[in-house]
């Protein structure tokens, strides 16, 4: 109304200034969106916006896989452990590795030159403050646009943000997320959406209170930051939030379920995964533990740690928020995989999120509303709950798996690493399954007290970690999200820590932390192919065609948490905030190295 009180030309051009900047906004979601859906290119970690992490090529597929052959390799220069996978755009190749985190552009007409490589100058003190390993979950892209020339965003272990001109490596911005002194870095990889790039933060086991940001793709301007714990002004909750589920929870609670002011040293970091609905213009993600890991020093619900978000995204305010595991007694950090679906829900098709979480549960929400669909067991070993109360939501506990002072908790499972950690899985739309890489691990726990310092690990318990009941470190699964079948399971030596691709050629690929590329039949859960890496997979594998023809590419670097003890020689089975003891046969198995194979039919 108020552009027709202006005169017909100045209202004119306010108009198409308006037209510009909201296409300009839009193209970018839309340019993305749309390599993301090109099978020839793998644009984002996720594959897409759903993290559907499919392929639907078919060139590779159940029948011929056996004929898979490495096409070229690069070594990456880097040691300790390569998570996530590289980018694939338009003919280019991204790589990034751990710290020093450098990024590498490979063309795939030449992958024998490298295009561009960055480099960074970053303070050595970072390292001494990761929590378990130097890891680096992958870079990000986004095409060129009203915001400039396309561009490659890195998060830096030394808590920088960087963007770079994805076409010479050049540094266009470089903004400071997360501050080394005290305890917060860097592992997560970005996440872009229309025109926001969005980074968390790690550090909880320092004492770190998390926060997730959005900054403007264009020049990295703060556009809004959401906490985890504290006043609901820090926490941008909407104005209805959990209106559909008021029984989560809804105002104060960042407050009112702390003790004191336990929230500002309360964990909830996010370094995990993202997801995006365009059509809600909503993203999601999991708040991980609260701190310290001692639970007899922090009473209440810890409110929102331990939370799955859903939250606009223009303007970060939370639409809900729902806390999986309330006064978290087990490290289980709920950072993992979001992965969105349409799915027959009492006969209607509902928009879903599915998210395996750490502490051995599988939840299904309705994700415009937040409602709880189904959560169940990863695995039937799972024993620290019950089941999940469906109308309140809440975890059924078994008190004989809680911790407490004086008194060392045994046989939880899962243990701290849960039954599903950082890997990022892959849904068959066709076929309505999730494959997941699965950890089968439990531990004894041992809390004890400790002063709260800066920049100093703030945990409070000695853990010792083994094997689960069946025998094996890890596990791969085929799972119905709705029902909680699982359609096939397989057993592995060791976690299946990176996660799974899957693709319409009936296949599902994963890489093992013994150093195995795999291939199995996504109907049945067969071993079709496998090869023998230098060194362990704790990154995911990708996919993309070039030139007509299908490649499979992923990282082989071991480390990560479960390779504290190998890539620090360490041998006290406490050690690694208890890996070391889980993974003491690893480097019998395989030693550090860093590299990309890639492979392609022979």
């Amino acid at each position: 109304m108020q552009m027709r009180k202006l005169a017909a030309a100045v209202g004119a051009v306010l108009f198409t200034t308006g037209l510009a900047a909201v296409s300009g906004v839009a193209s970018a979601n839309a340019d993305l969106d749309r390599l993301s859906h090109d099978d020839r290119n793998w644009a984002m970690q996720t594959k897409d916006y759903s993290a559907t992490h499919f392929s639907k090529m078919t060139q590779i597929n159940a029948d011929n896989v056996k004929y898979l052959k490495p096409a070229w390799t690069f070594s990456t220069g880097t040691l300790h452990g390569h998570e996530g996978a590289p980018l694939v755009v338009d003919g280019i190749m991204y790589v990034h590795t751990p710290f020093p985190n450098n990024v590498y552009a490979i063309d795939l007409n030449d992958p024998g030159k490298i295009l561009w490589q960055y480099k960074p100058k970053q303070n050595p003190a970072a390292r001494a403050v990761a929590c378990c390993d130097v890891v680096n979950r992958g870079v990000a892209y986004v095409p060129a646009g009203d915001h400039g020339p396309a561009k490659i965003f890195l998060a830096q272990l030394d808590g920088n943000v960087v963007a770079l001109n994805a076409k010479t490596g050049e540094e266009i911005w470089k903004v400071e997320n997360s501050d080394i002194t005290m305890g917060s870095t860097l592992t997560g990889a970005p996440f872009v959406a229309k025109d926001k790039v969005l980074i968390g933060s790690a550090g909880a086991e320092l004492g770190v209170r998390g926060y997730v940001t959005a900054y403007n793709i264009k020049d990295g301007k703060q556009e809004w930051r959401a906490y985890a714990t504290g006043p609901d002004s820090d926490l941008l909750l909407d104005d209805k939030f959990n209106e559909h589920n008021p029984h989560y929870g809804q105002f104060g609670l960042g407050l009112q379920t702390w003790e004191g002011d336990a929230w500002k040293i309360g964990g909830g970091t996010n370094w995990g995964w993202y997801a995006y609905d365009p059509k809600l213009d909503m993203v999601y993600y999991g708040s991980g533990n609260p701190a310290p890991w001692n639970e007899t020093m922090r009473p209440g619900d810890n409110k929102w740690t331990m939370t799955i978000w859903g939250r606009d995204l223009e303007t970060g305010k939370a639409k809900f928020g729902y806390q999986k595991t309330p006064h978290d007694e087990w490290d289980y950090a709920g950072i993992n995989y979001m992965g969105l679906s349409e799915q027959e829900v009492d006969g209607k098709i509902q928009p879903l999120l599915t998210h395996p979480d750490r502490n051995g549960l599988v939840y299904t929400l309705n994700r415009e509303t937040g409602t709880l669909v189904n959560a169940f067991k990863i695995d039937d070993t799972v024993n620290w709950v019950k089941k999940v109360d469906l109308k309140t939501g809440l975890p059924i506990r078994d008190p004989e798996y809680a911790t407490y002072m004086d008194h060392e908790g045994k046989g939880i499972c899962p243990s701290a690493m849960g039954y599903h950690n950082q890997g990022l899985e892959s849904y068959d739309p066709d076929k309505k399954l999730f494959f997941m890489g699965v950890n089968h691990i439990c531990m004894d726990w041992e809390p004890f007290m400790l002063p709260y310092r800066a920049g100093q690990f703030f945990v409070g318990a000695t853990l010792n970690m083994y094997p689960g009941p069946k025998g094996t470190l890890g596990q791969v699964k085929a799972m119905n999200s709705v029902t909680g079948k699982m359609e096939w399971e397989v057993p592995e030596k060791f976690s299946v820590w990176g996660g799974t691709l899957a693709t319409a050629g009936n296949l599902v690929f994963y890489g093992t932390l013994d150093g195995y590329i795999k291939a199995r039949d996504s109907r049945t859960g067969d071993l079709l192919w496998k090869f023998k890496l230098p060194s362990g997979v704790i990154g995911h594998p990708i996919t993309y065609m070039h030139n007509g023809k299908q490649y499979v590419a992923i990282y082989s670097g071991v480390g990560g948490w479960p390779g504290v003890g190998l890539v620090f020689d360490l041998k006290d089975p406490t050690a690694g905030l208890g890996a070391v003891g889980a993974f003491k046969e690893l480097a019998h198995y395989t030693q550090m190295g860093g590299s990309v194979f890639v492979f392609a039919l022979n």
